[in-house]
């Protein structure tokens, strides 16, 4: 008589690291934004893991002018589409810090190119 072998559940656990989240959302992130301004840092995130749910918080510059609510809000909703499908985890809370803006005008004087 073969023996039982358990259930797939009960065969052991995965455990998935904070930074593993963290650069998946900030992957996520820089595909929500279709790239990164000129001279500005790709998005970072940091994230804390609990059991099956990640809180996220997630830093990026933005070009200016731009709508920043509708940037931000799409960062969120890829970084919850994304976490959900690679990692199974689920995310109630993503907090987007925007650290700076970036101009073309700005980075035009910084150059010496506008009169």
């Amino acid at each position: 008589m073969p023996a039982r072998r358990p259930a797939p559940a009960a065969r052991g656990a995965t455990a998935i690291a904070d930074r593993v989240i963290a650069k998946i959302a900030a992957q996520a992130a820089r595909e929500a934004l279709r790239g990164v301004p000129e001279g500005a840092e790709p998005p970072h995130a940091m994230v804390v893991v609990h059991h099956e749910t990640a809180r996220v918080r997630v830093s990026l510059e933005l070009e200016y002018p731009s709508d920043i609510g509708a940037q931000c809000g799409a960062v969120r909703r890829r970084v919850v589409q994304r976490v959900k499908a690679l990692a199974g985890m689920e995310v109630p809370e993503v907090a987007v810090h925007v650290e700076r803006l970036h101009s073309a005008h700005s980075r035009g004087a910084a150059q010496g190119r506008i009169r």
